[in-house]
Parts: structure tokens; C-alpha cells; sequence
């Protein structure tokens, strides 16, 4: 079984079919706070697709939902065809998240750390090794690697959080505001290999609150407000449709067209 994740995602990869995180009418509620209203969107393989919204928005329930760490109140969210409520171990084994702070276990290295959520993935220990080499790799934290995280950087940190969110070679990627608070260099690496994995095929739900890179990186982008979808299209289709040619401008725009429904 600890295979799985490796050939569930080769699959998915190569039939191409249903694979992409689909958003159905999903709405939640908070006690009296309707956080997330009817929203919808699909984000398809080989694309990075923004998430965007100002603090409150609903677009973090909305990811943790995809997660699976909440359960939406109504409509339903798959990965690759795999529903987040009834078959939510599936969903686990499709996606690699991403959220806002890294979560790290301070007393662990760098590689425990990756190594530990590999083993909660299931894959077996003749192949974390090997998959945290090639992590250790492809992410530049060797280095770091033996050291533990309470020493890190907080872009080193965001790097080991990244890297143990792919060390199951996860089909779909969720990340929340991944370059917060990295330095340059650390920014320009990570967006680097954001597009290594959409150029591999990855389906990358994105999220950020810079303008220059979601215009930079997302193929498309969903802008929810008051919990509702407010506009969802390309970079391009967003500008004209708002009349705006500054992202954003057509972001705050966009907004606006909520504030009237």
C-alpha cells in the first residue's frame, strides 16, 4: 500500500479524467456567521489557480474544507473525483497542503520532520528515504536538513513545510499565502518551483494577498467576498470584465460587484 500515493497520482496524471479540484455550492456557518455562501469554482490540472479575497473573505474555510479539515454545511468539494466528506482518506492522499504558518514540530529536524508526515501518508520506510533525498534536493535545505526546526528561519521553515507537503508526490497542491515573509532569494525559488509542478502537471490552488504575483503565476483566478464568489476567470477575462487594466484595481472592482448583488 505504500505505493498508493505514488501510482494514484501517476494515474490521474495520465488519464487526465475528473482530475481537479472541483467547489460545488459549498456554504459553512460559524454560530451566527455565514462565513462561506454558495461558493464554486473548479481548478484543472496543469494551472495554478488563485484563490484571492480580503481577510474574512471565506477563502480559508473554503481551503481547509478542501483539506478536510472541515465539513462543509451544504454542497460538496471533490479532488480528482474523491469527495472531501465521504471518502476524505482518499482526498489525503491526493492533495499536499500548504497552510498560512508551517506547523512544524520544533524539537524534530528537518528531515523527521518530512519523514513523519510520510509515514502518516503511508509510504513505507524502503521509500522515505529516497523521497526525502530527493525533497532535501529539489527544495535547497540540505544544509538545514540535520538541524532542528526551532532554529530555522522562517523561510526555512516554509520550505520543510513545503517539502512535507510533497513528499507523497501529491497530484494536487493547496497553498496559503506561501511566500509570507520570505526574503527575496526564498521568493523567487519557491514561485521557481511553484511552476516546476504546474509545468509537471500539478493542479495548484493558490493563494496571496500580493497582486504582482498572483498576475505573475495564476492562470486563473477566483475572487471570493462575503463568502460568495465575486468573479472567476483568467487574469485577462478578469480585467475586462471589470474594466480595469491593474490587477489590482479589477481585484477591489470586483468586490464592489458583491457589495451590489
Amino acid at each position: 500500500m505504500h505505493g498508493a500515493q505514488f501510482r494514484d497520482a501517476f494515474l490521474c496524471r495520465l488519464l487526465g479524467a475528473d482530475s481537479v479540484i472541483r467547489v460545488e455550492g459549498i456554504h459553512k456557518s460559524f454560530g451566527e456567521v455565514h462565513a462561506v455562501r454558495g461558493v464554486s469554482f473548479d481548478a484543472p490540472n496543469g494551472k495554478i489557480t488563485g484563490l484571492l479575497g480580503p481577510n474574512g473573505a471565506g477563502k480559508s474555510t473554503t481551503m481547509r474544507i478542501l483539506c478536510t479539515l472541515l465539513k462543509p454545511d451544504l454542497g460538496t468539494a471533490t479532488i480528482d473525483g474523491a469527495d472531501v466528506v465521504t471518502d476524505s482518506l482518499a482526498v489525503r492522499r491526493r492533495i499536499g497542503s500548504l497552510p498560512h504558518g508551517s506547523g512544524l514540530y520544533p524539537r524534530l529536524t528537518a528531515r523527521e520532520n518530512i519523514a513523519y508526515y510520510a509515514r502518516l501518508c503511508g509510504l513505507g520506510q524502503d521509500v522515505i528515504e529516497d523521497r526525502i533525498d530527493e525533497i532535501v534536493q529539489a527544495l535547497e535545505i540540505g544544509d538545514f536538513a540535520n538541524r532542528r526546526a526551532k532554529e530555522f528561519s522562517h523561510g526555512q521553515r516554509t520550505k520543510v513545510a513545503l517539502g512535507r507537503a510533497l513528499v507523497h508526490d501529491p497530484q494536487n497542491l493547496v497553498l496559503d499565502e506561501p511566500t509570507t515573509g520570505l526574503d527575496v532569494m526564498a521568493t523567487r525559488g519557491l514561485r521557481d518551483l511553484i511552476e516546476k509542478l504546474k509545468a509537471d502537471g500539478r493542479c495548484i490552488l493558490f493563494s496571496s494577498h500580493v497582486m504582482q504575483e498572483v498576475a505573475a503565476l495564476c492562470d486563473d483566478i477566483c475572487i471570493i467576498a462575503n463568502g460568495m464568489v465575486a468573479i472567476h476567470g483568467s487574469v485577462d477575462e478578469i480585467r475586462q470584465r471589470t474594466g480595469r487594466e491593474d490587477l489590482e484595481d479589477a481585484f477591489v472592482a470586483a468586490l464592489g460587484m458583491v457589495e451590489t448583488k
